[in-house]
């Protein structure tokens, strides 16, 4: 049509004469009128200005056309022939323009038509411009409505809720803030929700504009990077936006904490000392708070310190709850947050996140735990020191065995001891004495009693590099 349109067929003036029905081709370029507007308003901030002028252009060349209509009809009945035609005198456009504006806007105060074509032509110019100009008064209604839409339902949510805080007697300053909340909020988005206009739309749709919005304010967070991309795009379409006013508290010291928060614009302080108003550290643009409660295994930690709003800021809120919905479908992105809690928990001088230990049930709680084995004799029993300890042991328990075998021969009519247990798995089994041929050999046996030796184990660093540590034991006798 584009191409029909712009044929010269213009060239049959020079064989026909002027006429303008060799013109009409050019109307076939209607498509890409409609077209050009609407790409047009697709990429202007303010599309309801152009929605306007257009009307009114309509309506301009309404009037231009009936202007031309008139003006035929004129020429028709004859120039000046009846007072209800154009009588020729000045400016013939003008002058047809005006009646056309009379005429179409139905303002009337025009010469009555005469002749039968002049009354048949008055009436349907009449209903015509009945329709047609009561229809463009619809479209520019139409258009200026929908461009305060958007104000209409500000100001509707606004008094609505002022009004409920008259009703119930709210504080003055309450009433100041929440209507500094509603002016900022609607100034910086131009909408008081943003998850209402987003929810229309499908999810892929959703999650282009949250990538080109919020992708670069989450992908600074170290918090996710290594983490899966596609398990990113997924926390985007779920952030909450917030908006904080100057002297708001994000979180306050003791609160139990069950959710991060990303700073998307502006800036918090975290307040402490002992009254609570030094200034510890800012958080700008990009920074995240809030993380250990989002990572820790058991959650609800309590918050460490205040946090406040410095002017005005807005945040994205992530809780607990969908993270791990999340997480779920992206178990390697789960392991590496799992890593960096627990340096993070190291970082802050607390557990690292792990199953929960159970308390011993029935008789097994009147005990108490089981302490665990002491550092220096573990390393006693794993390094080089092991030798010289299980030779000690052994010599300890020989000397306790003939201190008991003494004992036994003077007193005959003692009972038949024990056998002698081995002290240590690591020790050699103790040296026996010789018994008679003719009677039955006796076990040796061990006593405990009461040593005068004092036994003092050391360990101190090789002066040789690479031999380790020098297990030193030493047994005095006590004074």
């Amino acid at each position: 049509l584009d191409v029909i349109s712009v044929l010269p067929f213009d060239v049959l003036y020079f064989f026909f004469g002027f006429n303008p029905a060799f013109r009409a081709n050019r109307m076939l370029k209607h498509n890409t009128f409609f077209e050009f507007n609407d790409r047009l308003e697709a990429i202007m901030d303010k599309a309801y200005i152009y929605r306007v002028i257009r009307t009114t252009g309509y309506l301009l060349f309404i009037l231009h056309v009936n202007a031309c209509l008139y003006y035929w009809a004129s020429d028709y009945e004859g120039l000046g022939s009846t007072k209800w035609v154009y009588d020729g005198d000045g400016n013939m456009y003008l002058r047809c323009y005006y009646w056309a504006v009379r005429t179409l806007i139905t303002i009337g105060g025009l010469p009555e038509p005469v002749t039968l074509f002049e009354i048949v032509f008055q009436l349907l110019n009449y209903f015509l411009g009945v329709f047609v100009f009561s229809s463009l008064i619809g479209q520019m209604r139409d258009v200026i409505g929908a461009a305060t839409a958007g104000q209409n339902y500000y100001r509707s949510c606004m008094d609505n809720t002022v009004s409920y805080m008259n009703t119930y007697s709210i504080p003055r300053l309450v009433q100041n803030r929440v209507r500094t909340w509603y002016e900022y909020t609607w100034d910086s988005q131009g909408m008081l929700d943003e998850s209402e206009l987003l929810e229309q739309m499908p999810v892929k749709m959703r999650l282009a504009i949250a990538i080109d919005v919020n992708f670069a304010i989450v992908n600074k967070v170290d918090l996710f990077k290594g983490c899966d991309t596609q398990m990113i795009y997924d926390m985007l379409l779920r952030l909450k936006s917030i908006v904080y006013l100057p002297g708001d508290f994000v979180c306050k010291k003791g609160e139990i904490g069950r959710e991060m928060y990303i700073i998307k614009q502006g800036e918090v302080q975290v307040l402490g000392g002992p009254d609570g108003t030094k200034v510890l550290v800012t958080l700008r643009a990009g920074a995240v708070f809030g993380e250990i409660s989002l990572l820790a295994a058991g959650g609800g930690n309590r918050r460490t310190a205040n946090v406040v709003a410095h002017g005005f800021a807005n945040l994205f809120i992530l809780d607990k709850k969908t993270l791990n919905e999340i997480l779920v479908h992206y178990p390697d992105s789960e392991k590496l947050l799992m890593k960096k809690a627990k340096v993070l928990l190291k970082e802050k001088g607390k557990p690292p996140p792990g199953p929960p230990v159970q308390q011993p049930r029935g008789l097994a709680s009147l005990f108490g735990t089981k302490q665990e084995t002491p550092k220096l004799f573990k390393a006693m029993l794993g390094g080089k020191g092991k030798e010289g300890l299980a030779r000690l042991l052994q010599l300890k328990k020989q000397q306790d065995t003939q201190e008991s075998l003494a004992k036994a021969e003077n007193k005959p009519e003692q009972e038949e001891k024990k056998p002698v247990e081995p002290a240590a798995s690591s020790a050699p089994p103790a040296q026996k004495e010789e018994p008679n041929k003719d009677t039955k050999p006796k076990p040796a046996v061990m006593q405990r009693a009461t040593s005068k030796e004092s036994l003092i184990i050391s360990m101190s660093p090789s002066p040789k590099a690479g031999e380790g540590e020098i297990l030193t034991v030493e047994v005095k006798e006590k004074k």
